[in-house]
C-alpha cells in the first residue's frame, strides 16, 4: 500500500508548490521513494516534482484522462514507492468551469482516498482562520482535511493564534511558513518558468523548500497521517493493455524494446532512450517515432511515450534547439508542447533541422508549440514552414478546458490521429494566435465550451493548439504508429 497525500489550498497563490515540492523532497531525501503528483493539466509543476523525487512528475486529471482511469494511473506511476504526495490546483474545489466537482483536488482526493493537507495563507486573519478551516473540512463530507499548514505567518505570537483557532476547528496544525521566507521561482506570460529551463536555479529552488518544510512542518506527523490512507481500489494503469495490437508491435522480436518514458527530465531515474548511430538504420520492424524534447517542447506526459512504445513504436528524443538532423530512421514525428516564441531566433537558427523537417513526408503530431515550429514563421523568425501558417505572440491568454470532436481533414475518411467523429477533450494554454493560408483544413471541431474549428491538417500533418492526455485516449498512439509503420 503506498502512503499518500494530497497538498491543497483554499485558492491559488497560498503555498502550495512550496510546500508539496518540499514534502515531495524533505520525504525523498530521508530515504522514502515518493512518487510526485499534480492534480491537472498543468505541465510546470511535475518537472519541479521530478527533481524533488527523482521520477518523472505525472498528472492526475479526471476531465482529459476519465475519472475512471485516476486510480490505476495513479497506482501505476506510484509502483515501487511507499509515499505519494499530490499537489492540487486552484482552490480545493475548483475544477471545470460549470461541471460542478469534475477536474477538481477535491475529486481526486476523493477517488484516492487520501487525505488532504489544506495550505493556507494566514497573513490576513487570526482566529478567523478556523471558520475558513470549518467551511472546507465540512463542505463535502467525502473530502478528508486531516491536517493544515499555515503560510506566510507574522511571528511567534501569530503562530499562537492561530494554531489556538484550529483546535477550535478541531483540525490538527502540521507547520507553520514564517512570513518573508516565500521561495521565488521567475514567470513569464505562461506562468512558472519550467525546470527544464533553469536546471541549476531549480535545484535550488527544491532544496531551499525542502529545507523549509522540515524547518516549519512537523514531517512524522504528516507521514502517520499519509498512512491512513486504505489501499487504492483499481489495479494499475497498463499502457499495452490499453492500446489494441498493431502489426509493428507483432512483429517487434522478444525483448527488442527501446526504453518507453525517454527523457522525462531532470533527476529521472529511468535510462534515457539511445538515438541509433548516425548513418545506421533500425534492423527491427517497429518504427522510429522522434518525440521532441528539451528547453523548448518541455510540455508533455510521461504516458504519452509509454503508450507509443507499447503501440509498437521505437521512441526517440529529439532537442530541435541542438539536434541538426532528424534521428536516423524517423518514420514519425510528435512536437509536443513548450515555448517555441522564447527560443524563436535558436530554433529558427538551426535550419539544417528546419529544412529537413520541411521536407519530412512522413505522419506528425503536433500540438501548440508544435504548431508554432511548423508554420512559416513564429514572430518574424522562420519556422519549418510545413504548414501554410504564419504565428505571433499576443496579448491575449486563451486558456480552458475543451471538448472536440476529429474532422475529415484530408477528406479520404481517415485520420492521422482519431477517426472522423472521434470525440476527445483537452484544454488550450497559449498567447499566441496563428493566421492560416486560405483553404486549410482543420483538424477539430470544437463543441464545447464554444463551437468553432481548430487546428490544421496538411498531408501526413496533424496539428492544433489542443493539448491532448493521450491516456485519456489510447487510440491516437495505436493510429499514430500504424500510420508510421505503412508509410513508406
Amino acid at each position: 500500500m503506498v502512503a499518500r497525500l494530497v497538498v491543497a489550498a483554499p485558492a491559488s497563490g497560498s503555498g502550495k508548490t512550496t510546500v508539496a515540492t518540499g514534502l515531495m523532497a524533505a520525504y525523498a531525501q530521508a530515504g522514502h521513494a515518493v512518487s510526485p503528483h499534480k492534480v491537472g493539466p498543468d505541465y510546470i509543476d511535475p518537472g519541479y516534482h521530478a527533481l524533488a523525487t527523482g521520477r518523472p512528475g505525472r498528472n492526475l486529471d479526471p476531465f482529459l484522462c476519465g475519472e475512471h482511469r485516476v486510480v490505476p494511473l495513479f497506482r501505476h506511476a506510484a509502483e515501487g514507492c511507499d509515499l505519494a504526495v499530490v499537489e492540487g490546483v486552484m482552490g480545493l474545489f475548483d475544477g471545470a468551469a460549470g461541471r460542478g466537482e469534475l477536474g477538481s483536488t477535491a475529486q481526486v482526493a476523493t477517488l484516492l482516498r487520501a487525505p488532504v493537507v489544506l495550505v493556507v495563507d494566514a497573513s490576513a486573519q487570526a482566529r478567523s482562520v478556523a471558520a475558513l478551516v470549518h467551511g472546507f473540512t465540512t463542505f463535502d463530507p467525502r473530502v478528508r482535511v486531516g491536517a493544515v499548514v499555515l503560510n506566510k505567518v507574522a511571528s511567534p505570537r501569530h503562530e499562537r493564534m492561530l494554531r489556538d483557532a484550529l483546535e477550535e476547528a478541531g483540525v490538527p496544525c502540521a507547520g507553520a511558513l514564517p512570513r518573508g521566507a516565500e521561495l521565488a521561482v521567475p514567470s513569464r506570460h505562461l506562468g512558472l518558468v519550467p525546470a527544464a529551463e533553469r536546471a541549476a536555479a531549480a535545484r535550488a529552488f527544491v532544496r531551499a523548500a525542502a529545507e523549509r518544510v522540515r524547518e516549519s512542518c512537523d514531517l512524522a506527523m504528516l507521514l502517520a497521517l499519509a498512512r491512513t490512507a486504505p489501499p487504492p481500489a483499481a489495479a494499475p494503469w497498463d499502457a499495452t493493455a490499453e492500446v489494441a495490437p498493431s502489426p509493428a508491435r507483432a512483429a517487434a522480436p522478444d525483448g527488442e524494446h527501446a526504453d518507453p518514458n525517454p527523457g522525462t527530465g531532470a533527476g529521472d531515474r529511468t535510462r534515457p532512450a539511445r538515438r541509433p548511430a548516425a548513418g545506421t538504420e533500425p534492423t527491427r520492424a517497429r518504427p522510429v517515432v522522434a518525440l521532441a524534447r528539451g528547453a523548448a517542447f518541455s510540455f508533455s506526459y510521461a504516458e504519452q511515450a509509454e503508450l507509443l512504445h507499447a503501440a509498437g513504436a521505437d521512441v526517440v528524443t529529439l532537442d530541435p534547439l541542438t539536434d541538426e538532423a532528424l534521428p536516423a530512421g524517423t518514420r514519425g514525428l510528435v512536437l509536443g508542447g513548450g515555448f517555441p516564441e522564447v527560443y524563436a531566433a535558436e530554433l529558427s537558427a538551426n535550419s539544417p533541422l528546419r529544412e529537413e523537417i520541411a521536407r519530412f513526408r512522413g505522419p506528425v503530431a503536433a500540438e501548440c508549440a508544435g504548431l508554432l515550429y511548423l508554420s512559416r514563421d513564429l514572430d518574424g523568425h522562420p519556422m519549418c514552414g510545413r504548414l501554410p501558417a504564419s504565428a505571433a505572440m499576443t496579448g491575449t491568454l486563451t486558456l480552458g478546458y475543451r471538448e472536440a470532436v476529429a474532422l475529415d481533414g484530408d477528406g479520404d475518411g481517415g485520420g492521422l490521429l482519431a477517426a472522423p467523429g472521434t470525440r476527445v477533450r483537452g484544454h488550450e494554454f497559449h498567447r499566441t494566435a496563428v493566421t492560416p493560408a486560405a483553404g486549410a483544413a482543420p483538424a477539430w471541431g470544437f463543441t464545447h465550451p464554444e463551437r468553432r474549428t481548430e487546428g490544421f491538417v496538411d498531408g501526413a500533418v496533424h496539428a492544433s493548439y489542443l493539448h491532448l492526455h493521450w491516456a485519456g485516449e489510447p487510440s491516437l498512439a495505436t493510429r499514430f504508429v500504424e500510420r508510421c509503420a505503412a508509410w513508406t
